[in-house]
């Protein structure tokens, strides 16, 4: 009985190892540009992308980025978190319209990855206090703007809308523990 119970053992073990390994994300080929003109000149060389789709994935970041770059009640406040002279009024950094008193950093490049269904996605960079870089939800952080490296396919997940949200205030940064900490402090706009 025992010499069952030991192949049964070993067989529920392989079978947890396989599901497991069975879990892991897609892995995604992405590249950093820090701008449009950067990735039509990677593009002309024969890079990994086509021109068509720095065009393409660039109108997608900067759509991301007007509708889920963090803002904030203050430009003193963004500038905490991304830096001096990273940050505008979101009329100025979206080119629209925009409420007065909202301020977010501005798009310092974006990510471009190419998903093993075929397609491709994008997302927007901004600078961080410690000059590095990160994503809109502040999820990931980058030593560059540009370069190429392979990341978890979540890490083009469109992250949550913070347009017509309430700001983030010092006091919603610090409870977080600084942008990207949690979400629930921003949908929870206190």
């Amino acid at each position: 009985m025992r010499k069952r119970s030991s192949r049964v053992a070993l067989a529920i073990v392989g079978a947890a190892a396989f599901a497991l390994a069975g879990c892991r994300e897609e892995e995604v080929e992405a590249q950093a540009f820090p701008d449009l003109a950067s990735c039509k000149a990677e593009a002309n060389r024969g890079g990994q992308f086509s021109s068509a789709d720095c065009d393409a994935s660039f109108a997608e970041a900067e759509e991301i980025h007007v509708e889920s770059a963090p803002r904030y009640d203050s430009l003193q406040v963004c500038e905490e978190q991304h830096g001096v002279g990273n940050c505008g009024d979101e009329s100025q950094v979206t080119g629209s319209g925009g409420m007065g008193g909202i301020f977010m950093p501005l798009l310092t490049g974006y990510l471009i990855g190419s998903m093993l269904s075929g397609g491709r996605a994008a997302q927007p960079l901004y600078r961080t206090s410690d000059g590095r870089f990160t994503n809109a939800a502040g999820t990931s952080t980058y030593s560059g703007n540009s370069g190429r490296t392979t990341l978890g396919a979540s890490q083009f997940t469109r992250p949550a809308a913070t347009i017509g949200q309430p700001p983030m205030s010092r006091a919603t940064v610090a409870q977080r523990g600084g942008f990207g900490g949690s979400a629930a402090g921003r949908s929870a706009g206190t």
